[in-house]
Formats: structure tokens, C-alpha cells, sequence
């Protein structure tokens, strides 16, 4: 059974918000200042919410723009606000004092757990169609494909990770800490509900559903990035709320972290048979979010950002994966908070400072500093074909990083790094 550690995070009054939020924007220099990294990051991250939002309460925001030399965006993405994206975005905005950009997020990630075109289980789908999202909930991304005269979808977007549900709330119970409105939890704790219910395995929580709605497949495999989500998750909303299944999702994602730990960083996770992952696929976000998710993990689980360092390095910063074919922005930036929670700061500063090459026209950071960099997984997770590559183009999900880095604040626990 999962025992809350320490530390508490309560819902905060809402009369004590904006102490709360002045003395955050005061420590982190995130009050827009256009001379800080996170008075940067933070602008841009508005930018993007005010500029797509047209003034609805809600509003799903794109996660790629055109890069450059681009006109426009491949069809697969010109619609697509990735809930990944959007819950990072959503914490960010928090971190930045900017709860109200971050409220029109959150808005729009509760209609989706309440309302969806085909399920009634309070599931969120990897991607919603971007821009303003009415009462009746979201639509889903696509685009008409004129050769075959179809509307078209991407079978990976309408799909639903777990680790995605992990992320959507997390940011639910951050808007919820920083608003005090109880929906966003009620919604969280819907969420959350529809994991355990759907995904568990008893010894790990598996990948989550791949496929259009009447196509939708299982994913058998477990991810161990996935099971660092669920756990934060899980134990934020045991804290507040001292359900006993919150307790034991906990617990089961915190099980398998053990197992996955190979003595100095973290195993990808396991192949659908339940076998441990190939041990030469190696992952940057699952070296570091473990740790970074529990507060009272292990002190040897920390050696995994050293051993990134060694195997993950690339250029100034990190890439994705161990073939260090270019930089991966959105993962530096990830490292650079890590640093700074390993109590390293200025590493995290030299991070950080390096990112600003990467910053667009926009104010976003591109996702990665070549023209394009290979993850080793695939597009399709049924099928073991490596073809899913980050591209050079301005990323909501990198900024947001960058700005959760400038501001020292861990998306984890929703605290600001000590």
C-alpha cells in the first residue's frame, strides 16, 4: 500500500492565490520580463493560449507551428493540440503566474474527460482538433484527404495513452491547487478512475489504446515514463482525497519503477509478452522522471541523470535516445530542471541559457537544433517499425518545458523546486 510521503499539497484557499502566485512570480523572475529566460518562456506560452484562444473559455492550443522554410504544417499535424502538450503548457502558465491562460487549458482537458464523440468513460484521447472548445466537449483532429475524398484521422491521435492521462491530471490538480476549484480534482479523479479501471495489470500500468473508436486495440506492453505519470498522479490525488484505490495505483506504478531501475538508470519499460524492454533502447524522459516524480525515492536512482550525461549526450545538451543524432529541445529542457532538483543549478542555468538558440520569431523554442532527430519507437505502437522522428519546428511542449526549468518548478508534485 502506497504511504503519502512528507510533504503535503493541499488545495490552497482561493483568498491566497494571489499572495501565493506573487511571491512564485517574485522568486522566478516569471512575470514577463523579456530579459529572463522565464519571462520568455512564459510570454510565449500566453501568446500562443491568446492567440488561438478567440476568446472562448476553453481552448486546446497547437503543439507545432510551421518551421522554417514552411508554409504550413503536414496535414497530420495542421490541427493537432496533443494533450501532452497542452497539460505542460497548463502547469507552465501556472508556474508563470499566469493562472487565467492556464484555467482556459484546464477548461478545455475537463471538457474532454466529460464529454467524448464515442466513449462515456471519462478517457481523453492523445490529441483534440486545436483552437476553442465549446460545452459540448472537443473534436478531434483531421483533415480532408482530397485524393480519396475522406475526412481523415490519425489513428495514434485518437488513441489514448496512459501516460498522456497521467499528464492531463497532473495539470487538472495543479489548476485545482492554484484555483481551488473543485472540478478540476472531481475531473482528475474521473480520469484517474478510467486508468485504473482499464490499464492496470496488478504489476504495472500497461501503455493504454491504440486506433479509431471501433478499432481501438490494447496496448500490452508497460512504459516505465508512463508509470513515473500515474504514480505522481496517483499520489496527488490520494493526498487529497485518501481514496484507497489512489493509494494502491500508486503503489502498483511505484512496484514496477523498482523493477524497471537496472542498477544506474531506468529500462524502457517491457515488451508486450511482459519481458523486460531491450536494455540498448535508452530514453531520456525515463533517466530522469522517476526520481523527479517521488520525492522520497532512492538516492541511487539519481545516478540515471549521470548516466544520460554519458549515453544520452548531445552537442551542449541531450537527445532523445543513445544514437545522438542531434539535440532534443524539449528533453534538454527536461534535464535542466532535473539538474536543478539534483541540486545543481548552475548546470541547469548553462542549460537553459544554450536553449535560447533555439528560439523562434514566435517565442517558442523548436522542438529540436537539427533538422530532425529519431526516437527508436514508432508511430504506431503496434508495430515494431522505429518511424516516429521530432522535426525542426517552434513546440508548444519544449517551451513549456523550458519555462517549467526557468522557473524551477517540478510538474510532479506542483511544488516549486527548494
Amino acid at each position: 500500500m502506497f504511504a503519502p510521503g512528507s510533504y503535503h499539497v493541499a488545495a490552497k484557499p482561493f483568498a491566497a492565490i494571489a499572495i501565493w502566485l506573487a511571491m512564485t512570480i517574485a522568486a522566478t523572475g516569471a512575470s514577463g520580463d523579456p530579459k529572463s529566460a522565464a519571462g520568455r518562456d512564459c510570454a510565449a506560452l500566453a501568446n500562443a493560449v491568446t492567440s488561438q484562444a478567440a476568446g472562448s473559455s476553453a481552448v486546446f492550443v497547437r503543439s507545432y507551428e510551421p518551421g522554417e522554410g514552411e508554409s504550413s504544417l503536414p496535414a497530420g499535424l495542421a490541427t493537432s493540440a496533443f494533450v501532452y502538450d497542452n497539460a505542460l503548457a497548463a502547469i507552465a502558465l501556472v508556474a508563470c503566474g499566469d493562472v487565467s491562460r492556464a484555467v482556459l487549458i484546464g477548461n478545455a482537458l475537463s471538457r474532454a474527460v466529460r464529454s467524448d464523440r464515442t466513449f462515456a468513460d471519462g478517457r481523453v484521447r492523445n490529441a483534440y482538433r486545436a483552437g476553442p472548445v465549446g460545452e459540448a466537449g472537443p473534436l478531434l483532429p483531421g483533415w480532408w484527404d482530397n485524393r480519396q475524398k475522406i475526412w481523415a484521422e490519425d489513428a495514434a491521435q485518437d488513441g489514448s495513452s496512459t501516460g498522456n492521462a497521467g499528464w492531463v491530471i497532473l495539470a487538472l490538480l495543479t489548476l485545482h491547487q492554484a484555483t481551488g476549484e473543485a472540478a478540476f480534482m472531481a475531473d482528475a479523479d474521473r480520469l484517474m478512475n478510467w486508468v485504473t479501471a482499464n490499464v492496470s495489470t496488478g504489476s504495472g500500468f500497461r501503455g493504454g489504446f491504440h486506433g479509431y473508436d471501433s478499432q481501438s486495440v490494447p496496448l500490452t506492453w508497460i512504459s516505465t515514463e508512463h508509470n513515473a505519470d500515474i504514480h505522481a498522479a496517483a499520489a496527488w490525488l490520494y493526498r487529497l482525497t485518501g481514496k484507497a484505490g489512489h493509494a494502491e495505483a500508486a503503489s502498483q506504478a511505484r512496484r514496477f519503477l523498482d523493477r524497471a531501475f537496472a542498477g544506474d538508470h531506468f529500462l524502457l519499460g517491457t515488451k508486450p509478452d511482459g519481458s523486460l524492454a531491450d536494455p540498448k533502447m535508452l530514453a531520456l524522459d525515463v533517466q530522469l522522471w522517476p526520481w523527479m516524480a517521488i520525492p522520497d525515492a532512492p538516492a541511487k536512482w539519481r545516478s540515471a541523470l549521470d548516466f544520460a550525461a554519458r549515453h544520452l549526450a548531445a552537442g551542449d545538451g541531450f537527445d532523445f535516445n543513445g544514437d545522438r543524432d542531434g539535440m532534443w529541445v524539449e528533453g534538454t529542457a527536461q534535464a535542466a530542471l532535473a539538474y536543478r532538483i539534483a541540486g545543481n543549478p548552475q548546470r541547469s542555468e548553462q542549460l537553459l541559457t544554450m536553449l535560447e538558440a533555439d528560439r523562434t520569431p514566435s517565442g517558442l523554442l523548436n522542438a529540436t537544433r537539427t533538422a530532425r532527430i529519431s526516437t527508436g519507437l514508432s508511430i504506431d505502437p503496434t508495430k515494431p517499425v522505429a518511424d516516429l522522428f521530432y522535426f525542426k519546428r517552434p513546440h508548444l511542449g519544449a517551451t513549456a518545458w523550458a519555462a517549467l526549468a526557468a522557473t524551477a518548478w517540478n510538474p510532479f508534485t506542483g511544488r516549486k523546486v527548494e
